[in-house]
C-alpha cells in the first residue's frame, strides 16, 4: 500500500471528468482540435481556469531557445496534453516527462480521445 499523497487530486478528478464528458458526448474519431475546443467548453462549465494553447518558453542552460504550446494549463498548476490517436506509446509518455521538466510544473495529464474508451495518464515530476 502506497503512502504517497497525490497532489491536486480534486483538480485532477475535475479535469478527467470534463474529458470523460467530452468523450461520452462526441466519441472518438475527430481531430485533436475538436476535442480541444469541446474540452475548453467543459472546463468553463466546471468553473476551471484554463489557458488554451499556452505558449511556454523552453530554456537550455538558462538561455531561451524557443517555445512550445501546451494544449491547456489548468489553474496554472496542471499541464494537459491531448491526443486523438489509436493508442498512446512510450514517445508520448517521454514527451510529457520532458514537458513537465521544461515548464517547471509538477503534474501533467496526457489524455487520448482516439481510443474506444477515454485513456489518460497522470504524470508527476519527481525531484532529483
Amino acid at each position: 500500500m502506497s503512502t504517497t499523497k497525490l497532489k491536486y487530486p480534486e483538480l485532477t478528478e475535475k479535469i478527467i471528468g470534463c474529458a470523460m464528458e467530452v468523450h461520452n458526448t462526441i466519441g472518438s474519431g475527430f481531430q485533436e482540435l475538436i476535442y480541444q475546443r469541446a474540452l475548453a467548453v467543459e472546463f468553463e462549465k466546471a468553473g476551471l481556469k484554463s489557458d488554451r494553447e499556452k505558449e511556454i518558453p523552453i530554456k537550455y542552460k538558462g538561455m531561451d531557445i524557443g517555445t512550445r504550446r501546451v494544449d491547456f494549463l489548468v489553474e496554472e498548476l496542471i499541464m494537459v496534453e491531448l491526443k486523438a490517436i489509436s493508442q498512446l506509446d512510450d514517445l508520448h509518455k517521454a514527451q510529457m516527462i520532458n514537458y513537465l521538466e521544461a515548464y517547471k510544473l509538477e503534474i501533467g495529464l496526457l489524455i487520448n480521445f482516439g481510443e474506444k474508451r477515454l485513456n489518460w495518464k497522470r504524470f508527476i515530476k519527481t525531484h532529483k
